[in-house]
């Protein structure tokens, strides 16, 4: 086995081996349900609702939609890695929906439709493993709610998606794991420039073109799959949304069961749902929320949903007509020197700056109100102890035991506490019983490529002790979520009224993260891909996706929807990856 081997077998070669045997298939299968539809339908940067109505028309099969992702994926594939497992079951999944569909029984809205889940979300069949060699193999005794929602609503899920190795909480400094890389599977590549980094100093096989962090956008952008699944503790929906040119959700903390994920944190942990369009993330987060809390999930109870949880009636063109959208110009636009230092930090580029004069302009041109500036008062405040940027979260050996007074211990401690409750749910299945055992199957698999660039964040949570430690915890997690909430997104919001705070790109993450509030990001610039130290002139590094962010307080998906879709109808942005990819 070597450190940067594909997983259970080459999935290019048994997408191609699965497409070789759909004639036979076929043969077998009942002329009424897999009947090859008409000409003319392609996969290529079709939405849901394209898909439904071609089903409904006749002139498309499940079936159909199954074979075109599997060639797609058998042919482009080994150039991108954007899978861990593919689903050896989707023809025959799509066969039993067609049957379906033909008896007359429609299952949901993503009847036939092929989905993708990161590869942290339980599937009874199909391994989880969270990209990490220790898991390999790992087939949990029970689904996520979400899987068995998806599946309720007739989802196919055709794959398990690569990510960062457990979600990104593997190793700090002062060796940080690059984004979307797991000892499994290896690197994942961004669609837009799927190539190697060719500096000295990065020649290791990490992506010139960054793919946006632990939950992968790859494949939904490159058309592998309808939309994908993913899962945020601080920036892992949106940012991967935002590289591969895709609207995401990241939803308020509790929308969607969490019940079924590998966790870091349960404080900010939630999945959300990736794809081309917002009314293709609005029909998939209707079918992830539960119509009712989950008993396996208090934090479900934060919110109603809307009726028949379809958030598809808040797609409204008109819908910025009016609205009051604040524009947070210190630090996310502009640079902004923190009270005891000597540099500024944040701002933007020429180029971001370009893209953003662009989308505000759009918001006034479509009737909303801009308020700018709309300053975030904790990003401003003169006070060290009251300012969110001299607050950042305790990552890596440098703020380990005794040297963490003036970060967050929130995902450390939340790492020990969470990671070990969730496998104890595994019972007899788990491979291992707790952090410690995980740190030190590590340990004796390095040379496998089990931590290749170390675990330096499983280590400083290891030390918590949950017991000792949670009056630390406690007034940590009090700290972020009065400066990310009440003193941050709250107190703007409220002052000016706001319906929205508009970010740039991915940035505004990390402080929506701490209060667990929902955001939509959509598909709509190209910047240059810009690096330290740069990328060397004759390569020719190729643009880099560019969105925008709506967000709000807790629950306001429904209006952050409508300000999204408005805003996305308007402009149109989203570019289908150069020569497919």
């Amino acid at each position: 086995m070597t450190p940067m081997h594909r997983s259970f077998i080459p999935i290019a070669a048994m997408c191609v081996a699965v497409t070789l045997t759909i004639s036979a298939q076929t043969r077998r299968a009942t002329t009424t349900t897999t009947t090859a539809p008409r000409k003319g339908f392609t996969v290529i940067e079709a939405t849901i609702p394209e898909m439904r109505a071609a089903m409904e028309q006749g002139r498309l099969t499940s079936r159909e939609l199954v074979r075109q992702y599997l060639i797609r994926i058998a042919t482009y594939e080994d150039k991108l890695h954007a899978a861990i497992t593919i689903n050896p079951r989707a023809l025959d999944e799509a066969d039993a929906r067609d049957r379906d569909r033909a008896a007359g029984r429609i299952m949901g809205p993503l009847h036939g439709i092929p989905v993708a889940l990161k590869d942290n979300i339980h599937t009874t069949d199909m391994p989880t493993t969270g990209g990490a060699l220790a898991f390999e193999g790992l087939v949990p005794p029970y689904e996520g709610t979400l899987t068995k929602n998806l599946r309720a609503a007739g989802a196919i899920v055709i794959a398990k998606t690569g990510l960062t190795e457990l979600a990104n909480w593997v190793a700090g400094a002062p060796t940080p794991m690059p984004g979307n890389y797991n000892g499994l599977a290896g690197f994942g590549y961004n669609p837009y420039d799927p190539r190697k980094d060719p500096r000295d100093a990065t020649f290791d096989g990490r992506p010139v073109l960054g793919t946006g962090g632990s939950s992968s956008g790859i494949g939904t952008a490159a058309n592998f799959w309808a939309a994908n699944v993913g899962s945020e503790t601080s920036g892992s929906v949106l940012s991967p949304s935002n590289q591969n040119m895709l609207a995401g959700i990241k939803p308020t903390v509790g929308r969607i069961s969490r019940y079924g994920i590998i966790p870091i944190v349960a404080d900010q942990d939630t999945a959300g749902p990736m794809a081309k369009s917002v009314s293709d993330v609005a029909i998939m987060l209707g079918v992830l929320e539960s119509a009712a809390p989950d008993p396996n999930d208090p934090a479900t109870t934060a919110c109603m949903p809307p009726p028949g949880r379809d958030y598809t009636k808040f797609l409204k063109r008109d819908g910025l007509k009016g609205a009051r959208i604040g524009i947070p110009r210190a630090f996310y636009y502009d640079r902004i020197t923190p009270p005891g230092e000597k540099e500024p930090r944040g701002g933007l580029n020429d180029a971001q700056k370009k893209v953003m004069d662009d989308a505000i302009a759009i918001l006034k041109q479509q009737g909303a109100i801009v308020v700018d500036p709309a300053d975030i008062p904790s990003i401003t405040d003169k006070d060290p102890k009251n300012n969110f940027l001299l607050w950042n979260t305790c990552s890596g050996a440098e703020e380990g035991r005794g040297k963490d007074a003036n970060c967050s211990i929130v995902l450390k401690y939340g790492m020990k506490r969470d990671f070990n409750k969730w496998l104890a749910t595994l019972g007899p299945a788990a491979p291992l019983k707790s952090l410690t055992a995980l740190r030190e199957w590590n340990t004796a698999h390095q040379k496998a490529g089990a931590i290749k660039f170390g675990q330096s964040n499983l280590d400083i949570s290891d030390e918590m002790d949950v017991e000792r430690d949670r009056a630390r915890y406690e007034a940590d997690r009090a700290k972020d979520v009065r400066l990310g909430g009440v003193h941050g997104i709250d107190q703007v919001m409220k002052a000016e009224r706001l319906d929205a705070i508009v970010f740039p790109a991915a940035s505004g993450a990390a402080i929506a993260a701490k209060p667990g509030y929902p955001t939509v990001i959509v598909p709509f610039g190209m910047v240059p891909n810009i690096t330290t130290p740069p990328i060397p002139a004759s390569f020719i590094a190729k643009p880099a996706p560019y969105g925008v962010s709506f967000t709000g307080m807790a629950c306001s998906e429904p209006r952050l929807i409508e300000l999204a879709y408005a805003f996305e109808q308007a402009t149109k942005k989203r570019v289908p990856p150069p020569s497919a990819p």
